[in-house]
């Protein structure tokens, strides 16, 4: 069957979404989806993890599997090592943590007759890898450094402009008196973002990884800022050292494939764009490969298949979407997309046999 020019199908969907990072529990912050339908969402798994000898292992990444595959969400850990996954189905999950130069650890939790479950989890050095590919623990923070990071915090919590920019002044106060507080040079970075500060949040984000290479969702922010910068190279580059270290981050494999999207989008030759489009779609594959539940990604993949011209493809990702997010920041658009795509299919003339 041939297409005919859909040229009015291309818009190119911009996932102008406020950045936040990876599902910092003290914010409620991840993915909400993948839920089980029909059923009580009223579960909650609550968890610390820290390394061997009692230090809170700040920073690092918390998956919760459905038991039957797929993720359900990812989380980080707040500075108590601290996380928390809630709207949870009856039924079991795994509960993995993972982080450079340690032992991945999990365990099978079960909500099914509670409602609650929680999860310890101690840290063992992994003997095949060196120390030096350890992430930072963070050593003792001086209380006056604690204090403006926690004024911070309470800031930020209000999620408007001006909480925003009261919360820098406070996380700059902090990293001034220590500046080795790699929590506090990260959320100056992410708080930056959040006011559209790029080149500022740029710096920040560069000083974190600086302080603590393995410190992944800096990689993944920073990313996400030279995608915004049009810095496509230097984006590509910090999001591959990234998913390095963390494959596992569903939501960094769908910022590499927007990198690849945007560069494949600066040519219309196919021919020049397919190399950019083809690591893009493998990118998305991997999103989803980790949570097919994650609506962001079938809308990215949705457009990609729309450039290919795979129309009948793409209406089923953004069919996706919509079943996923039905009052999505992108619903609209992506229903005017579905019903242009019925009405130009059903106008091609019957294949000849």
């Amino acid at each position: 069957m041939s297409y005919p020019k859909l040229s009015f199908l291309m818009f190119v969907i911009l996932l102008l979404l406020r950045f936040a990072p990876e599902g910092i529990p003290a914010n409620a912050q991840g993915q909400r989806e993948g839920r089980m339908e029909g059923q009580a969402m009223s579960g909650q798994i609550i968890g610390q993890v820290r390394y061997r000898g009692g230090a809170p292992a700040f920073d690092v990444l918390v998956s919760c599997d459905a038991f039957s595959g797929g993720t359900v969400e990812q989380v980080r850990t707040d500075r108590s090592g601290r996380f928390r996954f809630d709207k949870l189905g009856p039924s079991q999950f795994r509960v993995i943590v993972s982080v450079p130069g340690y032992l991945t650890a999990q365990e099978t939790v079960e909500l099914q007759t509670t409602p609650t479950a929680y999860v310890q989890f101690e840290l063992t050095p992994n003997p095949n890898e060196p120390a030096a590919t350890r992430g930072v623990v963070a050593a003792s923070i001086p209380q006056a450094a604690q204090q403006e990071f926690d004024q911070g915090e309470k800031a930020a919590a209000s999620g408007n402009k001006a909480g925003l920019q009261e919360a820098v002044k406070h996380y700059e106060k902090a990293v001034q008196i220590h500046p080795r507080f790699v929590q506090a040079q990260l959320k100056l970075g992410t708080s930056y973002m959040d006011l559209g500060e790029w080149d500022q949040a740029e710096a920040a984000l560069k000083k974190t990884l600086e302080l603590d290479a393995t410190a992944v969702n800096a990689s993944f922010a920073l990313g996400e800022v030279y995608l915004r910068q049009k810095k496509d190279e230097e984006a590509e580059k910090v999001l591959l050292q990234g998913l390095q270290t963390e494959d596992r981050s569903y939501q960094g494999h769908l910022t590499l494939a927007r990198v690849y999207w945007d560069m494949a989008s600066r040519t219309k030759d196919e021919t020049q764009a397919r190399p950019a489009l083809e690591k893009a779609y493998e990118q998305v594959k991997k999103s989803l490969e980790l949570n097919p539940n994650f609506a962001h990604a079938h809308l990215v993949k949705g457009n990609l298949l729309l450039r290919v011209r795979r129309v009948e493809d793409a209406q089923h990702e953004f069919e996706e979407y919509l079943r996923l997010e039905p009052k999505g920041p992108f619903a609209e658009q992506a229903r005017t997309t579905v019903e242009k795509i019925r009405k130009a299919l059903a106008s091609q003339p019957p294949t000849k046999p």
